[in-house]
């Protein structure tokens, strides 16, 4: 490096400085990796570790790496510790309103460690962006949609929004509707949707299938029902559910009517 700045002559000490800061650059970003992968499989591995604590911990661990390799390239040009430190105070203020949006994610990001409302892997919906979780840093939460999608939501944004997380219990509540003509047995059709659900060894016993009739429509005769299963089977039930009481209607004589309008006449 020496014989290279003499070289160089005048500018020499420079050029020196930088190709320096930039092997420490390169270095310092290498490492901050090595060690943020590291963390985050060792936690991972941990039974007794939350993987969401991992995640954040591992970006926390690059993140204050990146900081002390910053301070280490600025020394490189000659600023003092002290110096440094002494002027990072008194820019403390006017990077605060430069970044308040940054700090404000940043602040999120360890209220949503704290609290944890949502986890690695779970669906939620955060005011009206749905997905499933698969990253939580200090600055944003990535969400993957089932058509897989990947949405970034600031953690600023996340913490100030009502968020729905339909993975935080093991058991969900299914509901349904079917109409049915005004000219049907409502008692025969409920018995029919009954014994469905208790055949459907999805359907939990306790709280029992309810069935029952909840609106006179325009046109039909609306049935409800409640179906309590298991979360991770909450979709595969809805859909199937659907199609076997339909066809367990069009085989016992139940008809679900389409829209429709009776006029009536009158004689004067």
């Amino acid at each position: 490096m020496e014989g290279l700045a003499g070289q160089l002559g005048a500018y020499g000490p420079l050029v020196v400085g930088a190709l320096k800061a930039l092997v420490f650059l390169v270095v310092g970003w290498i490492v901050a990796n090595a060690i943020s992968g590291f963390v985050r499989r060792q936690v991972t591995r941990s039974e007794h570790i939350d993987n969401t604590l991992g995640t954040f911990f591992a970006s926390l661990v690059k993140w204050l790496i990146l900081i002390v390799v910053f301070i280490a390239v600025l020394q490189i040009f000659g600023f003092e510790a002290t110096s440094l430190i002494a002027v990072l105070g008194a820019a403390t203020l006017a990077i605060g309103f430069a970044l308040q949006g940054t700090l404000a994610d940043l602040a999120a990001g360890v209220m949503l460690i704290v609290f944890r409302p949502y986890k690695l892997d779970q669906y939620v919906d955060i005011d009206g962006t749905a997905g499933t979780v698969k990253d939580i840093n200090l600055f944003v939460t990535e969400l993957v949609t089932p058509d897989n999608v990947q949405i970034i939501v600031p953690n600023g944004k996340a913490w100030g929004s009502i968020i729905r997380n339909y993975s935080a219990h093991a058991t969900r509540r299914l509901d349904l509707e079917f109409g049915i003509d005004y000219g049907d047995d409502a008692d025969k059709a409920i018995k029919i949707i009954t014994d469905i659900s208790g055949a459907d060894a999805r359907v939990h016993d306790d709280p029992a299938p309810w069935v029952r009739v909840v609106n006179l429509g325009e046109s039909s005769v609306d049935l409800g029902v409640r179906l309590w299963c298991d979360a991770g089977d909450y979709w595969d039930l809805k859909f199937d559910m659907t199609k076997q009481i339909k066809e367990a209607f069009d085989k016992k004589g139940i008809s679900i009517p389409y829209p429709h309008a009776v006029e009536i006449q009158k004689s004067a």
